[in-house]
């Protein structure tokens, strides 16, 4: 490969806040260079993002690449690659990543709402990758459309120069031709040798039923080709290549990939775990001296058990989770049990909207009928010999008597909101033992940080943001520690019956209000039995709320007619004493949409 061809690629990906175009733009670029027909487009938006869930709830979930041919205006030929990338703060990884194979990114911005809280942590991720980052205020036909207004935001608070912004519409297509000439002029070409042994970047990996696994990888030096063979660095394993090539957005094989391309390999390899996302690919022969820096692996930091409502599709789900894993690394599992639920897995999430997304294809790709328990994060527990364990499930806290304190993760968030709605957002805040550690303005919107515990944030802190401000206040979060903090183990007792699905660790000022809450809300759920159902909150031996679930009751002195009362009190006493013996052995049922409306209890 010469050097005139390097100079004629550009790698840049799309970042931006959800919703603000990211794969509307993408569309438009394949139509305008003509990767895909007018006829292959047609009755299909966002062409990159492929499942049905993408499509279904408007948010790209995998990021996805594609190789476009297009000749600039000075009749010079270029090869772009592009990748376009998720914009909810739960697949932020996958952004991450993405990132680390471009040169250069556009910063897609709403021009009708204006700098957001993921706006601001894309870009950073950017800045961070020494990227050139264009700036494109999309939406510019709308009405509430206020350009010059985003201009001096993305000034004010990301510290970008957007005097030369582009202003495009990427649904009707103004524009698009300026943002093709502005990756081609204004993104810098990619560095590589040729001439010296391969080092390739692993990007992504997934698994495809006839090809094995697929590996996506950017070239920084060297060639790879067919039939060579390669060896993944971290991993350690040998492979020999079966096909080389690149998505445009079909897959088309090529001879070889050289310095700064953009392509994937298939190599006859069984299982994604062997792929790690960030090792370097290099020649079995004459392999490079250095590995590239990789990425941090994506730590789970919400868990939840799931468990099948029918205990016979316990190996369904097995298998179903293993083949989900296959195409996304950073779900993980592992076997439990539960007294109330029978054999199920305890899964390891990035966050609430990917546990979501997980748990809705596990039930419409593979047909499971499931139940969720109470998403908990990791809890780090000083014991009063000294050592420490880790525990992510409030069912194996130890005795109190043994632990001498709890650590619980914190995070940094970042909210944007319009002002008129601060006053809410910062009461949700407070209410959830937020610390406020910066408030600054921009135009007639306020940037709000708080340190958060992670705990707090996991159940519904982001529907119950989006109430408190109409849905126009956004939000973005990282880990930042683990704090000491004082939690209690709260157990729902059901007929006296601990139901371990419900039990949750929470701050012992909260432990009242929420035992209450959730008490009031499985009455109403559980159905009336033939007995009387007590529902009790207990913390260690104290219950702290109760309600009571009334039982069906038989008349069973429809039969007296008259005579004397005392007739009726012995059929009463009769009944009263059927009714305890038949609490002491009686089952309850606790019906699916009780654990989940009991779960996403506001207190």
């Amino acid at each position: 490969m010469t050097t005139q061809t390097i100079d004629g690629i550009r790698n840049f990906s799309i970042v931006a806040h959800i919703d603000h175009g990211k794969s509307t733009l993408a569309d438009r670029l394949i139509q305008l260079t003509g990767a895909m027909s007018e006829r292959e487009m047609q009755g299909r938006e966002q062409v990159l993002d492929s499942m049905d869930i993408e499509r279904e709830r408007g948010i790209t979930i995998k990021a996805q690449t594609v190789r476009l041919a297009y000749r600039a205006k000075d009749g010079k030929d270029y090869v772009l690659n592009l990748i376009d990338t998720p914009g909810h703060v739960d697949f932020a990884y996958e952004v991450n990543r993405s990132l680390a194979a471009c040169e250069g990114s556009l910063l897609v911005v709403d021009a009708s709402q204006g700098v957001e809280a993921q706006t601001l942590a894309n870009v950073y991720q950017a800045l961070d990758n020494n990227h050139e980052v264009v700036p494109v205020l999309n939406k510019v036909d709308l009405p509430a459309a206020e350009p010059d207004k985003v201009k001096q935001q993305i000034e004010d608070v990301i510290g970008l120069d957007a005097s030369d912004a582009l202003q495009i519409s990427a649904k009707t297509g103004i524009g698009i031709p300026d943002v093709l000439e502005a990756i081609v002029t204004r993104l810098p070409a990619p560095k590589g040798d040729p001439d010296a042994p391969l080092k390739a970047l692993l990007v992504d990996s997934w698994y495809d039923a006839y090809l094995g696994v697929v590996v996506l990888m950017r070239v920084v030096d060297g060639e790879i080709r067919k039939d060579q063979r390669i060896r993944m660095m971290r991993a350690d394993a040998d492979y020999e290549v079966d096909r080389v090539g690149v998505f445009t957005p079909k897959m088309v094989e090529k001879a070889s990939l050289g310095p700064g391309e953009i392509g994937f390999i298939t190599a006859s390899i069984k299982d994604v775990a062997d792929t790690r996302v960030g090792d370097t690919i290099t020649d079995y022969r004459k392999p490079t001296e250095h590995a590239l820096p990789g990425f941090r692996p994506a730590i789970p930091v919400v868990f939840c058990g799931l468990f099948p409502v029918d205990a016979a599709q316990f190996e369904d789900l097995r298998a179903a989770m293993g083949k989900l894993r296959l195409n996304d690394a950073s779900f993980t599992f592992e076997m439990e049990t539960s007294a109330a639920l029978g054999f199920g897995f305890r899964c390891g999430f990035l966050g609430l909207l990917h546990l979501e997304i997980i748990q809705e294809r596990l039930e419409r790709e593979f047909n499971l009928d499931l139940i969720a328990t109470a998403p908990s994060v990791i809890y780090k527990i000083t014991l009063t010999d000294g050592s420490e364990i880790e525990i992510h499930n409030p069912v194996d806290m130890p005795d109190p008597v043994k632990v001498r304190e709890i650590h619980e993760p914190w995070i940094q968030a970042t909210i944007l909101t319009p002002d008129e709605y601060l006053g809410s957002v910062l009461k949700l805040c407070q209410d959830r033992r937020g610390v406020q550690t910066e408030l600054t303005y921009v135009g007639n919107r306020a940037m709000v940080k708080y340190e958060l515990p992670l705990n707090e944030v996991v159940f519904d802190f982001y529907d119950r943001l989006k109430s408190v401000s109409k849905g126009y206040a956004s939000f973005d979060y990282h880990l930042t520690d683990y704090r000491a903090a004082d939690l209690v183990k709260m157990q729902i007792l059901v007929n006296a019956d601990p139901v371990d699905a419900l039990s949750m660790l929470v701050h012992r000022t909260r432990a009242e209000g929420r035992g209450r809450a959730m008490c009031e809300k499985l009455k109403e759920l559980i159905p009336p039995h033939m007995f009387v159902v007590p529902i009790q909150a207990a913390i260690g031996g104290k219950i702290i709320a109760r309600e009571t679930v009334r039982a069906f009751r038989k008349d069973v002195t429809a039969k007296c007619y008259g005579g004397d009362i005392t007739r009726k009190r012995k059929l009463l006493d009769k009944q009263k004493e059927g009714k305890k013996r038949m609490r002491q052995f009686g089952k309850v049922d606790i019906p699916q949409e009780a654990f989940i409306a009991a779960l996403k209890v506001d207190v």
